[in-house]
């Protein structure tokens, strides 16, 4: 299940079901500038009522933060339902969260990092179709933003296909107190870890999170073929990684893997190439499938915005690799 695509004058609705909009890094400056680009997109940007409590967690309340998502989804006048940031606390609402609701009141819901708790639980109890990328943080950063602005608006605003492709330039740096001094990278492109073709449906996330959803109600059940989407920060060193996406793949639904798309690791992690081919290699379940890395998208900027549910094809050939969004 799909909701509507975004057209000008529709609502959006910033919403913090992790952490709040006080952190000390998200300044004035910053909320302005998001907001801004937002309404420069014709949007109406509102917040939900608890956005600004902030608890010994830097969040606030379960019941908060549920009231502001129901009320995010009951609202006619609102199309899309954007995170403040993520967090670590997400998967707290899920048991609490009026599904039936959500599924007779479909609206667009964009986040990443923990988001990925809440936006696979809906997907998994609804079917409705949610979205991986930008919080409402991101729509403040200054440097390689277009890149960002423009899988937003390919992938939220319109229905044909999007050949993805990378960026020219990234941060792999915490950049909010920083912004006029962060440093900004080429970008040598992608990597090919495995050959081969591949199209399905599109699964995935933040790594350390989806590692919560295991054995529960809240992971998808998809008979059909997948591919996995997947990104982690710096607190995911290179053996948590490994064990994590072991873990991922004693899950049902790894089965029906058919390939991986990997974002980009931050440099922090301490996983570099190498290392990444060789957790990829050890792992027999991954075997003559399509496997790429150093997609845009994770916890560098810029990043693309991907639909969890929806279709994708992949071909990773010699030294050409390719993604397209089919179905968005």
């Amino acid at each position: 299940m799909y909701a509507p695509k975004l057209k000008r004058g529709d609502g959006v609705r910033v919403i913090a079901p992790a952490n709040s909009i006080m952190l000390p890094f998200i300044g004035e400056e910053l909320k302005e500038l998001a907001k801004k680009r937002l309404e420069d997109l014709g949007l109406e940007v509102s917040f939900g009522k608890h956005i600004h409590d902030c608890d010994a967690f830097e969040s606030t309340t379960i019941e908060h933060r549920i009231e502001d998502l129901h009320d995010a989804f009951a609202d006619d006048s609102i199309q899309l339902i954007l995170t403040v940031i993520g967090g670590y606390n997400s998967n707290q609402l899920l048991r609490t969260i009026d599904y039936d609701h959500i599924k007779q009141h479909p609206k667009i819901l964009c986040g990443f990092s923990d988001i990925t708790a809440l936006a696979t639980a809906i997907y998994a109890k609804t079917g409705l179709i949610t979205y991986s990328g930008p919080h409402f943080f991101n729509f403040g950063q200054k440097h390689t933003f277009e890149y960002t602005l423009d899988y937003f608006q390919r992938c939220l605003f319109d229905d044909s296909p999007i050949d993805l492709r990378p960026s020219d330039r990234y941060i792999d740096e915490r950049w909010a107190t920083r912004q006029d001094e962060a440093i900004i990278n080429a970008n040598p492109g992608w990597t090919i870890i495995q050959e081969g073709e591949a199209n399905g449906v599109i699964v995935g996330g933040n790594l350390g999170t989806l590692h919560l959803l295991h054995g529960t109600e809240y992971m998808p059940k998809i008979s059909e073929d997948v591919i996995l989407f997947l990104e982690d920060d710096r607190e995911d060193y290179p053996a948590a990684f490994d064990r994590h996406l072991q873990s991922f793949l004693h899950q049902p639904i790894a089965s029906n893997i058919r390939g991986v798309v990997i974002g980009r690791c931050e440099r922090e992690s301490g996983i570099t190439n190498d290392l990444l081919q060789k957790i990829i290699t050890s792992k027999k379940e991954l075997n003559n499938i399509p496997i790429i890395s150093n997609v845009d998208f994770g916890h560098t900027t810029p990043m693309c915005t991907f639909p969890i549910g929806g279709r994708a094809v992949m071909r990773a050939d010699g030294d050409a690799a390719s993604v397209m969004f089919v179905e968005h």
